[in-house]
């Protein structure tokens, strides 16, 4: 037993040196180093584990490098970014031997387009800082949510983020335009051209893109840039019924030329929670809204953005002209648009603060649904219904424009958590999610926290082909082992 622990030893030295011959010796962390601490537990705290190091690369062929060294070794790699994750993705699970692959030095922006309106960055770019340098150069990086001060532009490719203003750019995936990556074997894929049309073979960046690094590392990315809006209309809504809501999202696309950028719904449990965390933030209705929307219509057009015969920004007065009519029609019950960028501000501050203010309410299981709009008014009033007299008390907020829910369950006043029938309530929003051809992940993406759902509920014929094109890639299973795909037969719903 000795002779077998000194060679495992033995081998695990050798791979730390060979990585410090790659990387330099203080770019690999190991043991109780403070600067190895944080990568051993994951955002929530629920999932943690002890790798052998943290190794942080400067250069994709350090990466190719580091790759092709702990295939020799037969040792796990696990890509890291801002460990903003909500599902375990980026901690190393416990019958592995594992390093982290920190991309936290790989930060530079390689070059930015004015003309062509794209930028190719690093993937241990922070994204504000993406954001920053887009607005610098009089464009938008329009990839926008709540970790974007600490999240990376890698992690945001490996879970194909998502955020507030996918109703009109779209997910992370449909913003990029080519990637760089170190397969499993060590080789690297550069595609970095940035083309808008190539239709030469399969399209690799989309099939790395949303696999958590199971498939392989992705390096540096191109991105689509925006123009700048000149002019936006930001406000919150009370509405008369959910159910109206793809009504009044409709409207407002119709009034500006399809300007809504954010289409957030936000009901009264939810602002209850974040303004009594968080005292400086107030109700932006009088009325407090049971049914409340937070908006945002933004356009780069000089005409929108000029002054009409009212004195306000063409936009804002189609905007108003919109709310008018649905008020008329008592769907919208009252309305507060925002008359300074200070409010403005402060409005996105409240909607930025629900997961922080779900965190500190107390223990919340957290769902990152997607439904069709025409099902999400029947989806909430059937589980608020069902799960009430269960002693939970939902907290939900949702992308409402791309049909994106985040629903939260939390303990209703007076009712002990551990004590409440998760399990049951689980089931019923799988069992509704399933009857209303909805997604159980939306944005988040799979990790180690839904694996089980994912083995239940994704249609048999797609794992398999999930797991064929796993093997293909990474037949040695050292790839961020754990996630994303669920082992066979796992199909344990109370996880």
């Amino acid at each position: 037993m000795a002779t077998s622990s000194a060679r495992m030893s033995s081998a695990q030295d050798a791979l730390l040196q060979g990585c410090a011959q790659i990387v330099g010796a203080s770019q690999v962390l190991c043991g109780d180093d403070d600067l190895a601490l944080p990568f051993r537990q994951d955002w929530t705290g629920q999932y943690t584990a002890i790798p052998l190091a943290v190794v942080r690369p400067k250069t994709t062929q350090e990466v190719s490098d580091i790759v092709r060294l702990c295939r020799a070794h037969s040792v796990s790699i696990v890509p890291s970014g801002g460990r903003t994750g909500l599902c375990g993705g980026g901690v190393p699970i416990s019958d592995h031997s594992s390093i982290i692959l920190s991309l936290e030095r790989m930060n530079a922006v390689r070059t930015l387009d004015v003309d062509g309106r794209s930028m190719t960055v690093e993937a241990g770019m922070i994204l504000q800082t993406a954001q920053d340098h887009a607005r610098d150069n009089g464009l938008v990086f329009p990839l926008t949510f709540g970790a974007q001060g600490s999240a990376m532009i890698g992690g945001a490719l490996s879970t194909n983020a998502g955020g507030s203003n996918v109703v009109k750019y779209g997910t992370t995936r449909e913003l990029c335009i080519g990637i760089e990556a170190v397969l499993p074997d060590g080789s690297v894929i550069n595609a970095l051209t940035g083309l808008r049309k190539d239709n030469t073979g399969y399209d690799l960046k989309d099939l790395l893109i949303g696999a958590e690094g199971t498939l392989g590392i992705i390096t540096a990315a191109v991105f689509k840039l925006h123009p700048m809006p000149l002019t936006r209309t930001t406000g919150f809504l009370s509405l008369a019924s959910l159910a109206d809501a793809p009504r009044v999202l409709n409207a407002l696309q119709d009034r500006t030329g399809g300007g809504v950028e954010a289409f957030e719904y936000m009901p009264l449990a939810a602002v209850d929670v974040i303004c009594r965390e968080f005292p400086a933030i107030r109700q932006p209705l009088e009325t407090p809204a049971d049914t409340g929307i937070f908006f945002e219509v933004a356009s780069c057009r000089k005409d929108d953005a000029e002054s009409g015969a009212d004195g306000d920004p063409r936009l804002q007065s189609m905007v108003f002209a919109a709310l008018e009519e649905l008020m008329e029609e008592e769907i919208i019950l009252d309305a507060m648009i925002a008359q300074s960028e200070q409010q403005r501000l402060d409005l996105w501050t409240m909607r930025e603060s629900i997961l922080e203010a779900i965190t500190a309410n107390g223990p919340a299981y957290h769902m990152d649904i997607s439904l069709p709009l025409a099902a999400i008014a029947e989806f909430v009033s059937t589980m608020d219904a069902a799960v009430a007299p269960m002693g939970f008390r939902p907290l939900t907020v949702g992308h409402l424009g791309d049909g994106n829910l985040h629903y939260a369950l939390s303990a209703a006043e007076e009712q002990d958590w551990e004590s409440l029938p998760l399990a049951q309530a689980k089931a019923l929003a799988f069992a509704q999610l399933s009857r209303l051809n909805g997604s159980f992940s939306a944005e988040h993406g799979i990790g180690q926290s839904k694996l089980d759902v994912m083995q239940k509920l994704k249609e048999a014929s797609q794992l398999a082909a999930m797991r064929a094109i796993k093997q293909a890639l990474d037949p040695d299973g050292l790839m961020n082992p754990g996630k994303f795909i669920p082992a066979q037969g796992d199909t344990d719903m109370t996880k």
